[in-house]
């Protein structure tokens, strides 16, 4: 019994019966002590359970208490709150209400005061209605006694004609005629008086109107003119770069004059050398030239060839970006490649002195100016202007008037017809069929004679210089020649093929004859004839 409450297998300890005893014993007490432990504790948790749950029931009684007055207190503020509004609505009615009975009222007293000014109209209306009525009564009286006195003037003009034809020994019709024929002599004279102050005043208002176009559009448009210069300074890093611009015995510069067609001045002044030519093309890829050279430190007769053809093209590039830019800044396009190289050509042509590209904006800009005050195309008028002397790019390869040459260019680009005759007519060499034509003759006139804008002597110089130097390449075996020193001098290339020493010693003659006697000049002209015959190889 023992064992089997210990849980002890059958023979794993041997323990004597008295010992047995005592273990029966002990063990007893030991689970009558826990039996009472047991009892007292659930007796215990009893007691604690009964106090937890009185514990649990106040604190929900006092939950449930605090939870009533927390609904008594919404309960009474929601009731303030619903009373506030309903105090605010009727409020807000009794303003809406006051508000309302006061634009009726306002609109009952418009209304009276309405119907009192209809009430004075009636009543004047009824006076006006009975003078209207009296002066009418009048008036039939007073008609009928016109009529009386027009019946009797009637008669008494019958009477008058007749004595008036006894008289006159004419009829009625034969009088009427003669009336009407001096009637119509004098309308005619009248009509003509007429005329001819209607044309005075519109040729005087046409006047102002032209002087005030033209005003503005001078005033509109304000570019400062200057002559330009026949010499253009190069500035050099050192004096010693002179010295190998000039060359050994002279080489170098003898070069750059025949290879460019300038004339090198080179004096006192330190570190500048000046370039003069009246052909501005001439001066420019010199000058080019000269700093390439000069920057590249290699100066000789062949380095100096082969740089000034390389400048010579790119120039030619930059003739045409000059065009188009010119056209882009008026707004044009559409024009041909060949339109836009003779633009850029302009920049390096002048006319007494003034830069024949600066006159083509100038005209351009003028011409949209005025086309606008007259209500006309602004985009076809800055073409025209922009255009119109285009021929004098051509003019030196070309012979006839630079306005016909311009508008054979256009032509031949496929330019319209209006812009074409425009160009052609601005110097009336052809007959204008447009007002743009005559627009055009104007703003040319206008910035050709703007104060600055020319120099006469200067243009008749260059022409001087440009003569000299197409009478010698007149002449046959002439491979090309520059006048240089200010049209002192003119230098003559030929063909060593074609002319030997003896026939050049001739032509620098014939040369020389014929400047005498096609030009005027102060002082001499030194014609000087070169011959050079380079041979050149090269060793691979």
């Amino acid at each position: 019994m023992i064992e089997h409450i210990l849980f002890l297998p059958a023979g794993a300890f041997s323990y004597s019966w008295g010992n047995a005893i005592d273990i029966g014993s002990s063990t007893l007490i030991a689970i009558v002590t826990c039996a009472l432990g047991v009892g007292v504790g659930y007796y215990l948790r009893g007691l604690v359970g009964r106090w937890q749950a009185e514990a649990i029931e106040k604190q929900a009684e006092s939950k449930l208490e605090n939870a009533d007055a927390e609904v008594r207190a919404k309960l009474k503020e929601a009731d303030i709150q619903a009373r506030a509004e309903v105090v605010k609505a009727r409020e807000e009615f009794e303003n809406t209400t006051k508000t309302r009975r006061k634009e009726l009222q306002d609109f009952e007293s418009r209304l009276i005061a309405r119907e009192e000014n209809l009430d004075r109209k009636a009543t004047m209306l009824d006076k006006k209605e009975e003078q209207a009525k009296a002066v009418i009564a009048d008036s039939e009286a007073k008609f009928e006694l016109a009529k009386s006195a027009k019946k009797e003037n009637d008669d008494r003009a019958a009477q008058l004609q007749q004595r008036f034809q006894k008289l006159a020994g004419m009829t009625a019709d034969e009088a009427r005629r003669e009336i009407l024929r001096h009637a119509e002599h004098d309308a005619r004279e009248d009509i003509a008086g007429l005329l001819r102050r209607f044309q005075k005043d519109a040729r005087d208002q046409g006047e102002r109107e032209a002087q005030r176009i033209i005003s503005q559009a001078v005033q509109r448009y304000s570019a400062s003119h200057a002559g330009e210069n026949m010499t253009l300074a190069i500035h050099l890093e050192s004096e010693e770069v002179k010295g190998r611009i000039i060359g050994r015995e002279g080489r170098n510069i003898r070069s750059i004059e025949q290879v460019t067609g300038v004339n090198m001045l080179i004096d006192d002044t330190p570190e500048v050398v000046t370039i003069s030519s009246f052909d501005p093309v001439r001066r420019e890829v010199a000058r080019l030239t000269i700093e390439e050279l000069v920057a590249d430190g290699r100066i000789h007769p062949a380095r100096i060839e082969e740089v000034h053809a390389r400048h010579s093209e790119n120039l030619e590039r930059h003739i045409q970006s000059i065009g188009e830019e010119a056209l882009y800044r008026h707004h044009l396009q559409g024009a041909a490649s060949e339109v836009a190289i003779a633009i850029g050509k302009l920049h390096y042509r002048s006319s007494y002195t003034q830069n024949a590209l600066q006159h083509a904006h100038e005209v351009a800009h003028l011409m949209g100016v005025i086309a606008a005050e007259m209500h006309l195309d602004i985009n076809l008028a800055k073409r025209v202007g922009l255009l119109h002397d285009v021929g004098k790019a051509l003019d030196q390869s070309v012979e006839g008037p630079h306005a016909v040459i311009g508008a054979d260019l256009l032509r031949r680009n496929n330019e319209a017809p209006v812009v074409v005759n425009a160009v052609a007519a601005h110097h009336q060499e052809v007959e204008a069929e447009s007002v743009y034509a005559v627009l055009c003759s104007a703003a040319d006139a206008i910035s050709s004679a703007r104060p600055g804008a020319r120099v006469e002597s200067t243009e008749v110089y260059i022409q001087r210089l440009q003569k000299l130097e197409a009478i010698a390449n007149g002449f046959p075996g002439v491979h090309k020649s520059f006048a240089l020193h200010a049209g002192r001098e003119v230098r003559v290339i030929v063909e060593p093929s074609q002319v030997d020493d003896a026939e050049a010693q001739i032509l620098a003659r014939n040369i020389s004859k014929k400047i005498e006697q096609e030009l005027q000049y102060p002082g001499q002209i030194r014609v000087i004839v070169l011959r050079e015959k380079r041979c050149v190889e090269y060793a691979r």
